[in-house]
Formats: structure tokens, sequence, C-alpha cells
């Protein structure tokens, strides 16, 4: 996952303010310090570390910070405004045309991900504004790329206009164009050609196209895995064409991060989506905000919430609350249960984006192996439907043929089963008002080694008492809690 790896130095510099009770200039120096060989290493251009570091420094520094209360905590909460600010400060959507339609010119080089990229978005406005988008397949050159962008538009059921490699790309965007008024598309996607890198012969068709086909929007998609390549291509593109935005794509691969912190400031240009994962659905608007907390180990409540809205159905999920607070909570609600969070993504994903797990140290190592899940699934498929319904009727011999249906051992389904009627006793209280004796439970859960190595209900919430993101989460809960407010308010209405 990206910025796994600043987090953690990031998180080491922090702490050693934690544990001095006085906070001088000298260990600001080197906190600072620190921060920028963090910043370095995770491959963020120099100015803009540079720049970073010294914005930071001038407003730590000075009596009324280092002896204030909590210096270290005011701290972080300068370097978690100053990353959100780097990263552009607020989220920016789509520009808009006037008139119908909008139109999006996709440009970026070999293997950043550009069509997929435009599907994605496609998709994602077909579903949330009920769009009626059509895609022009103006790369020419690529093998195969005409060929995958109608391969996806038959997957999202997008219209998709091609005229096959022998035709000028000019010519397929002047023609694609008068087929978006036909059919009355509001978006349009150019899916311009890219190069393995940047020549005047591809800058030169791309400006030709924008003089054609005047883009609401050119929204360069970056592969945030180049590192500091993605600065300089963004910056290339940028001079050339006057890029609208920027689409960083991979987040969720073995990157360091550091073109996310960097092509703003280069570029002055926005991030306007972020591609994190392979599925159609795996693109999310880019909040600098949120990024910035989730790279400070503070999580990232909203997004989070936002997941489960999106993914969860609220029906299923109301049922099984009512059935959590009788204590009725059966392994059928359970496997339903673990495809509603699988569906939301990687549990270790999720985990991090509540606020205290990235930087506890006893979590920071949580592997939710998908076999154990799987594993899992096999234990209550080999359970009667009685046995599903009651848990109460598997006893001793019943637990053996259960480890030889699913071909597990027997240790492993006892544990699943303790832990399942942990978990119930649990939400029952939770469900109930009895937040005291669940947060026991938990700690006795976290003791054992239990739920954070694979139960996919309720993952033990750190306490974060002396964590020395304290500000930044509680700002964080404010506004999840400002933000729930708003939806049962939409909701009345």
């Amino acid at each position: 996952m990206a910025f796994e790896g600043l987090t953690e130095r990031l998180q080491s510099a922090l702490s050693g303010l934690r544990r001095k009770g006085k906070v001088t200039d000298a260990d600001l120096r080197d906190t600072m310090r620190e921060i920028r060989m963090a910043l370095l290493e995770a491959d963020v251009d120099y100015t803009v570390v540079k720049k970073f570091v010294r914005e930071v420094r001038e407003k730590a520094a000075g009596q009324k910070v280092l002896e204030g209360l909590n210096p270290e905590q005011q701290i972080v909460k300068i370097v978690n405004e100053e990353l959100t600010m780097m990263m552009g400060d607020e989220a920016v959507p789509l520009n808009q045309s006037k008139k119908i339609p909008t139109i999006i010119m996709m440009v970026g080089l070999q293997g950043a991900g550009k069509t997929t990229t435009a599907g994605k978005l496609a998709l994602k406005l077909k579903q949330e504004q009920n769009a009626r988008p059509l895609m022009i397949a103006a790369d020419i050159y690529r093998p195969a790329a005409i060929d995958q962008l109608e391969t996806l538009g038959q997957q999202i059921d997008v219209p998709v206009f091609a005229m096959g490699t022998d035709v000028d790309p000019r010519e397929i965007v002047q023609k694609g164009l008068a087929k978006a008024d036909e059919l009355k598309a509001d978006y349009v996607f150019i899916d311009a050609a890219g190069r393995l890198q940047i020549d005047e012969a591809l800058m030169q068709e791309l400006a030709d196209i924008k003089k054609i086909a005047a883009p609401d929007e050119i929204l360069l998609v970056v592969d945030a895995m180049t590192g500091q390549n993605a600065t300089e291509t963004a910056q290339g593109f940028n001079d050339r064409l006057g890029i609208t935005g920027v689409v960083l794509t991979k987040l969720d691969g073995d990157t360091r991060g550091g073109a996310a912190l960097s092509i703003r400031e280069v570029t002055q240009k926005p991030i306007k989506f972020v591609g994190q994962g392979e599925k159609m659905t795996d693109l999310d608007v880019f909040y600098p905000e949120r990024m910035a907390s989730r790279i400070l180990g503070m999580g990232d409540l909203m997004t989070l919430i936002e997941k489960a809205q999106k993914d969860v159905d609220e029906k299923k999920a109301a049922e099984q609350a009512e059935k959590m607070r009788q204590n009725t909570f059966d392994f059928n609600d359970f496997i339903d249960q673990m495809d509603q969070v699988q569906n939301m993504g990687p549990m270790e994903d999720l985990l991090k984006m509540i606020p205290g797990v990235a930087n506890n140290p006893a979590l920071q190592n949580i592997q939710m192996d998908d076999k154990q899940m799987d594993h899992m699934r096999a234990i209550v498929l080999s359970m009667t439907p009685a046995e599903r319904e009651d848990p109460d009727l598997i006893n001793p011999s019943r637990r053996r043929r259960l480890a030889a249906g699913a071909g597990r051992p027997i240790v492993e389904v006892n544990r699943m089963i303790k832990q399942f009627n942990q978990m119930k006793s649990m939400m029952s209280k939770v469900m109930n008002g009895n937040t005291g004796q669940m947060e026991q439970m938990m700690s006795a859960l976290q003791g054992q080694g239990g739920m954070p190595n694979g139960m996919p209900g309720m993952p033990g919430m750190p306490k974060s008492g002396g964590n020395i993101g304290n500000k930044v989460q509680q700002m964080a809960m404010k506004r999840m809690a400002r933000q729930i407010q708003k939806n049962k308010k939409k909701r009345r209405k």
C-alpha cells in the first residue's frame, strides 16, 4: 500500500517529541531533519520538500507552540495542515461544460492506465449522475488499445466510437464528437494516444486534438509507482497542453507515494481522482485532507463511511443490527456480513482508515489473508442449516465433522466458534449501550490475537489516549459526526 514507508518514518520522527517533557528548538530541528529525510526517501521532489520543511518550521517555531500545552500535538497538527495544503487543500470536481456534452480528454504515457481510467470514470459518472457517456478510441498506435476500450465499454454498458487503426486520430475525434451529438451524450471521453516517453510527434497530435475538441477537461493519468518521473511527466504535459487535472493510478501498489505529494505543488494543477485497485469501481475522488490524515497514520473515517454507504446493503445491515441487539445473530448473518465487508476492499486497508490503528504498534503489522476468510467460509458452509441458525448445537463431535468437511484443523474450528460467540456477545452489549464491558472484551480479544487475525466483524479498536495524533483524530471524529447528521437530514427530506 502506498505511503506505508513514509507513514512509518513520519510516525517515528513525531513520536520522538512525545517522549520529551518539553520541546526545545533543538528538538524541533532534529524532528524536521527526520521529516525531510522521510519525504526525500519517499521520492518527493526536492524543491517541494524544501518548501514544506520551511513552512512547518516557521509555523512551529516560537514560544507559543513550544511552551504551550501538548506542543507535540500542535506540531502534528501543523504537519497535517501543511501536507494537506501541499496536495491541494480541498477536493476539486470535474469541470463542467455550460452546454452538453462535457468533453474530457485523457492523456498520459503508455502503461499509466489511461484507457482503464477512462472506463472507470465513465462508469462512476453513469452510476452517480445517471450520465450518458460516450468513449472515443483515438489511440491507433498501441496494440489492442481500441479492443481494450471496446471491451471495457461492453463491460460497463457505455458506447465506444472507433474507426480502426488506419484512420487519422484527428478525423476519429471529429466524427466521434458528431456521434456524441447524435446520441445526445452528456460526457465524451477521448482516449488519446500515449507513448513510452514524451516526444514531439505525440505532443503535436495531442495539441491538434485539443484544438479540434476544445475539451473542458484534460486529465493527465500518471502511474504513482514511477516516483520522480511522474512529476517530470506531469510538468512536460502541462507545459505543452495545459492540463486541468491529474489522475493518480496504482496508488495501492508498491509505491513510495512521492508523486501524490509533488505533482500539485510542481504543476499547480489539482489531483482529481486516484485509482486504488483493479475493479472498474476502484476510482475515488482525491481528498487532500483525508490523504494527509492517512499518511500521518490518523485514519480516514469519512472515506470508510462512504465506502460503507456505497457497498453495504442498508436494509440487510439494519436487520443484522437488530439481530445483534437481540443477541440472535447467527452464522448465516456472519456469512452475509463477511461478503459485505469484503466488497468494501482489503480488510487491512479498511482497518488503516480507523483512527489509531495505523499508528498503534500492536496493530501495525495486521495481515488479513484472504485465505483466512475462505477457511472460515468453508467451516460455515460445512454446517447444517440448523447449526448455522443455532450455533449452540455445535458440540465436540459436530466440530470434528466440520473440521473434516472444511479440511481445517479442529483447533481452527474451535477458535472461530469461540471468536464468533465473543463477537456476538460484544455486539449485543454495544447495541444495548454497555460500552464498558465492550472495551474489556476488545482488550481480551486483542490479547488473544483474536479478531485482528481474521475476524470480519468489528476489529479491536485501539485506545488513542496517548496518541500523538489525538487532536487530528478528534477533528476527524467531529467531521464524521457532522456528516452523519447531514445524511440523516437528507434522508428525512
